[in-house]
């Protein structure tokens, strides 16, 4: 149960860390979305380095509570702004 507990952990990690290269390089798509939102260069560096504590707390034991807390907070907050700004910003 531990190991798959720390599988678990793991992939939580490496999704939340897979989008900080588009975040922190400056990929076009990463500054589109958040020039739509109206927080480019601000917000992408901010949520980037938001998912980055929440990754480094979860994978420590004490606080991967707090870190899913966080990182569930990150994944709620870009579900809202794709659903009712992005889009919206995308068709005109």
């Amino acid at each position: 149960m531990k190991l798959i507990i720390l599988i678990l952990r793991f992939v939580a990690v490496i999704i939340l860390l897979q989008t900080l290269y588009f975040k922190f390089s400056g990929a076009k798509e990463s500054i589109y979305i958040f020039s739509a939102l109206g927080i480019e260069p601000y917000g992408r560096i901010g949520s980037g380095v938001i998912e980055l504590v929440a990754a480094v707390l979860i994978l420590i034991p004490k606080t991967t509570w707090l870190g899913a807390l966080i990182g569930l907070g990150v994944m709620i907050g870009a579900l809202l702004s794709h659903f009712f700004f992005t889009r919206n910003s995308c068709a005109r």
